[in-house]
C-alpha cells in the first residue's frame, strides 16, 4: 500500500501540470496563446514579439489571451527576466489602450484581457483646453501614402467629422486627415510585417470603432 502511495506521489506534480496545460489549451487555444518559454528569446526580442502579437490580437478582437513566460527559476537571483519585462510591457500597453487588464495566471504566465479597438483612439482624445496629446501630423507626411490608403483615411476623417457634427469643408477634412494619421500611427506601435498594410487595418478598425456603441 505504501509503495502505491509513493508511486502516486511521484506523478502528482507532472499530472497537475499536464492538467493545467490541457485546461489552458481548451480555454485559450493555440491562436490566443503566446509561448515565450519554449523559444527562449532575449528580453528585447520577447518584448518586441509580445507587443506585436498583442496588437495583432487586439485588431482581431481576440478578447482574452494567454502569455507564457516561464518561471525563470534559472535566472540570476531566481527572478524571471522574461516574466519581468513582459509584466512591464503589459503596464505600458494598458496606458496605450491595447490592454484592458492583466493578471498572473500561474507563476509563469499572464492572462491578458485586450481593450476594445476604440480604446486606441480614446487615449489620445481631443481637448478644447489642452489641445491634442498627439500633435497633428505635417500634411506632407501624408503625401507618401498610397492612393488607397489616402482614400480610406479621408473616409475616416469624414466619418469622424460627421460624428462631431463638424462641417465637411476641404480644409476641415484635410486637418482631420492629418490628425487621424498622427493618432493612428501613434497607436500602430512597432511590429512586424508591412507597415502600410497594418495601417490600413487600423483605419478599418477605427471606422468599425465609430459604429460601436459607447
Amino acid at each position: 500500500m505504501s509503495c502505491g502511495r509513493r508511486s502516486g506521489s511521484r506523478v502528482t506534480r507532472p499530472a497537475r501540470i499536464a492538467l493545467h496545460r490541457a485546461l489552458d489549451e481548451a480555454r485559450f487555444g493555440t491562436g490566443s496563446t503566446l509561448d515565450l518559454r519554449t523559444s527562449l528569446p532575449t528580453a528585447a526580442d520577447a518584448v518586441r514579439r509580445a507587443e506585436a502579437w498583442l496588437r495583432e490580437r487586439q485588431m482581431s478582437k481576440a478578447g482574452e489571451v494567454l502569455i507564457v513566460t516561464g518561471r525563470g527559476n534559472g535566472s540570476p537571483g531566481g527572478i524571471g527576466i522574461i516574466r519581468e519585462v513582459v509584466r512591464k510591457l503589459l503596464t505600458t500597453l494598458k496606458r496605450k489602450g491595447v490592454v484592458s487588464s492583466a493578471e498572473m495566471h500561474t507563476p509563469g504566465s499572464f492572462v491578458v484581457k485586450l481593450a476594445p479597438v476604440r480604446s486606441l483612439f480614446q487615449v489620445t482624445p481631443r481637448s478644447r483646453t489642452r489641445g491634442l496629446r498627439v500633435p497633428p501630423a505635417d500634411p506632407s507626411e501624408l503625401s507618401g501614402l498610397a492612393k488607397e490608403t489616402l482614400t480610406r483615411l479621408r473616409r475616416l476623417a469624414e466619418r469622424a467629422l460627421d460624428a462631431l457634427g463638424a462641417p465637411r469643408s476641404e480644409r476641415f477634412v484635410e486637418d482631420e486627415m492629418a490628425r487621424q494619421y498622427a493618432v493612428l500611427t501613434h497607436a500602430l506601435g512597432t511590429g512586424s510585417g508591412d507597415r502600410e498594410e497594418r495601417f490600413l487595418r487600423l483605419i478599418d478598425a477605427a471606422l468599425d470603432a465609430l459604429d460601436e456603441p459607447q
